[in-house]
């Protein structure tokens, strides 16, 4: 059976327990939030549900969770599934509680699930003097937060843990919680955490040593080595100083044979931080602070704020223009300035460091490697940036630095020279450290490894902007791969490719992809060219090839699948409008945000939103106006969703449209729906006449924007912009009621946009937005 869970028990409503809460209940989970009374309890809940970015995906999940205290407790875990205890990171108050939780289940015929979320105390201490029977059912996990957004799960089994409950709990894990898991073993702070502080100290210590500036080191450690924007004391301010010191004194004082013990030796400039409640973006200062509007950085030798710099350096510019990660590295290592002796320091220090500390943390290079990219957000993980560099040069590396080898990296630079290899079928696999044999690595939980088949290269069409893809059972798929994914002309020609492809051969197909965005919409820079130029032709060419493309999409006789995930906007959500049906992650952030720069959706969308909003009033025993304006204003004002839920909220996904938690799940989802639809019969739907509103709703709009205008809320070109949008959606200047084609308010639509790409005021949002990356009001 698949892995599924009716209800669940969370012991400690504290910032971590609350919101665990609230993701088990978007899963579909009843949930029994306690603390030490009702009141703790349901007080813990409005604070989590006060956090932005909120950890429910929708407002109306929450009402699965029911608050209580623990004299509760018994009465809670009626059926309940899984117990979790997230209650204050000490041994003895979880210990405690343990306790009273196996003597109120030792006379139960069903065991539940126990784990305590912790994210380093030994799960042998916690189980210890428990019941055989609860110590086969409890293990230990460690959620990182906050855990809606964080796709980390650190699963820790003891010894006597049953391993079908283990199974169990990575298979829900990834299918309904949307998480990568790892399995840790049961050392102080597990993998991602004693990897990461690790690596924190170190670029403290460098950059003390080196006369760096928070922000420098912030600007090497970001995106040039591949790791998320936040780099390295952002990253602390978010996690918190406080957090980030306990890791370290934990691992002092419980590693005393640790390789590199010394370094958790916790700084005395973040002992004086943590004594002045500096403790980061909580307490709105940290290594960073803001004021009057501007970020300001540390100073850390006088403790003061001060403006933000920029590292002057020769190599750093060279870096920024190299697109490839590992000859990006090579670079900055090679370079002889400050900038390369920190990422020489910074990345042997964490590189040797991570071979150290294997086998004693995790078995394969691949266990640590997902942690730290699940984890902490890396592009490449330890060992695989070892085989990025090269074994042997990083060893030559830390013998440069006066650094030992790792008798492991010394052993796999002998042979078998990498800690992965390509195996049958093209499918990766990762170094066993125990005997250094290769072995399998798990592919997707899915079943299809979209890198394996890109590898394999069958002869299918492929650009700089996608690629068709055979995933198998008859149905395709086209990998959005661009940068951004940005809809330009090739990637329009690729999706009319592929759809001629899959009605040719195929049963179905699938328009997907593996970055974290769908895509940031159409090439603006290509548009604002084009405009700038007088190509009004080419302009009303690319327009209809937009539209055309959809329309392909929407009307073919298979089913075209489309699965977003991430940003999704403008001329992407109109691709997912399109489709049969969507298949979103869990975490889609969908919208039509084309008024943002003074335009209106033309590549479907608008037409596709009338469609939509008509639809429902037919069905509704009401005055359709009100699907009209709430269509309208989705639109008007940019909304972007906060979840899939709210997008199918908002109209932008259909309510037959499932959903998937796990990224790694998604094709294979998006596969089995397109699948599943073809052998029931698939017929694409009939182009019929869509009834609008006609002048009623041109009135309308023109009523209310006039009311927003007077109070300042719109400027005149955002009044000029929703009532182009306003004339579309309604269909012109017809009467209430009428039935217009499809093709007619695709014309509205790209008459309306070119008009727009007319103004001086678009073309001046457009060029701001690019320059900056903000919108303009003007």
């Amino acid at each position: 059976m698949i892995a599924r869970l009716e209800r669940a028990v969370v012991l400690g409503a504290g910032t971590m327990g609350a919101q665990l809460a609230c993701l088990l209940a978007g899963a579909g989970t009843r949930v029994q939030l306690l603390d030490l009374d009702a009141t703790v309890a349901a007080q813990g809940l409005e604070r989590a549900l006060r956090l932005r970015p909120s950890p429910a995906y929708r407002p109306e999940d929450v009402a699965r969770v029911t608050t209580g205290g623990f004299d509760a407790l018994e009465s809670a875990l009626d059926g309940a599934g899984w117990v979790i205890e997230a209650v204050v990171e000490r041994l003895e108050p979880k210990r405690d509680l343990l306790a009273q939780l196996d003597a109120i289940l030792e006379g139960r015929p069903e065991m539940p699930i126990v784990s305590s979320n912790t994210s380093g105390i030994s799960i042998l201490a916690l189980g210890e003097g428990r019941s055989e029977r609860f110590r086969r059912a409890f293990l230990g996990t460690h959620f990182f937060n906050p855990p809606r957004y964080a796709r980390l799960l650190e699963i820790i089994p003891a010894e006597e843990t049953d391993p079908a409950l283990v199974a169990w709990l990575e298979e829900y894990g990834s299918r309904h919680l949307g998480k990568g898991t790892v399995r840790a073993k049961d050392t102080p702070a597990f993998i991602a955490n004693r990897l990461g502080v690790h690596g924190m100290l170190v670029a403290l210590d460098l950059a003390l040593d080196l006369g760096l500036g928070v922000d420098e080191v912030d600007e090497l450690t970001g995106p040039l080595l591949g790791h998320p924007r936040s780099a390295t004391f952002r990253l602390i301010d978010l996690i918190g100083l406080d957090v980030a010191v306990a890791v370290a004194d934990h691992c002092f004082a419980t590693l005393p044979d640790d390789p590199d013990r010394e370094r958790f030796r916790v700084p005395p400039i973040l002992r004086t931080l943590v004594e002045q409640e500096a403790l980061g973006e909580k307490r709105g200062a940290g290594m960073y602070k803001r004021v009057d509007g501007e970020i300001l950085a540390l100073d850390l030798e006088t403790l003061e704020y001060r403006s933000r710099r920029s590292l002057v350096s020769g190599a750093l510019e060279i870096a920024r223009n190299e697109p490839d990660l590992g000859r990006r590295l090579a670079g900055l290592l090679a370079a002889d300035d400050r900038a390369g002796r920190f990422v020489r320091g910074f990345v042997g220090a964490s590189l040797g460091y991570a071979a150290a500390v294997v086998p004693e943390i995790a078995d394969q290079a691949v266990t640590v490697d997902q942690a730290m990219r699940w984890g902490f957000g890396w592009q490449l993980g330890p060992f695989e940036t070892w085989d990025a560099l090269g074994v042997a040069r990083v060893g030559d590396l830390l013998r440069r630095d006066g650094r030992s080898v790792p008798e492991l990296a010394e052993r796999v630079a002998a042979s078998p020279g990498a800690f992965y290899r390509e195996g049958p079928g093209g499918r990766r696999e990762s170094l066993a450290f125990a005997d250094l044999t290769f072995q399998s690595i798990a592919g997707s939980p899915g079943g299809i490894d979209i890198a394996a088949l890109r590898r394999a290269r069958p002869e299918l069409p492929s650009s700089a902007a996608a690629s068709v893809l055979d995933l198998g059972g008859g149905i395709l798929g086209l990998e959005l791969h661009g940068k951004l994914n940005v809809i330009g002309l090739d990637t329009l020609e690729m999706i009319r490719r592929a759809v001629d492809l899959a009605v040719e051969r195929a049963d179905g197909l699938v328009i997907a992809t593996l970055a974290s965005d769908f895509s940031a919409g159409a090439n603006l820079a290509l548009l604002l060219m084009d405009a700038e130029e007088d190509e009004w032709d080419e302009l009303d060419r690319a327009v209809r090839r937009f539209q055309a493309a959809t329309r392909a999409i929407r009307y073919a006789p298979v089913p075209v699948i489309v699965a977003p995930r991430g940003r999704t906007l403008g001329g992407g959500a109109e691709i997912c409008l399109a489709g049969a049906r969507c298949q979103p992650l869990a975490e889609s952030y969908i919208g039509l945000v084309e008024t943002g720069v003074g335009l209106i959706p033309a590549g479907g969308g608008s037409t596709a939103m009338a469609r939509r909003a008509a639809e429902r009033a037919a069905g509704a025993p009401v005055d359709g106006f009100a699907f009209f304006r709430a269509a309208l204003e989705t639109i008007a004002l940019s909304r972007v969703s906060t979840s899939a839920e709210e997008a199918r909220a908002l109209g932008l996904l259909g309510p037959a449209d499932l959903v998937t938690a796990d990224p790694d799940r998604q094709w294979t989802d998006a596969a089995s729906v397109a699948r599943t639809l073809a052998e029931v019969g698939y017929r694409p739907p009939a182009e019929r006449s869509i009834a609008v509103l006609g002048r009623r709703g041109i009135a309308a709009a023109e009523a209310l924007t006039y009311n927003q205008r007077a109070g300042r809320y719109l400027s005149e070109h955002d009044r000029t912009v929703v009532l182009e949008l306003a004339r579309v959606m309604s269909g012109g200047d017809v009467a209430e009621g009428t039935e217009l084609p499809e093709a007619y308010l695709l014309d509205l639509e790209r008459e309306a946009f070119l008009r727009l790409l007319g103004e001086r005021l678009t073309r001046d949002r457009i060029r701001h937005t690019l320059k900056t990356g903000k919108p303009l009001r003007n």
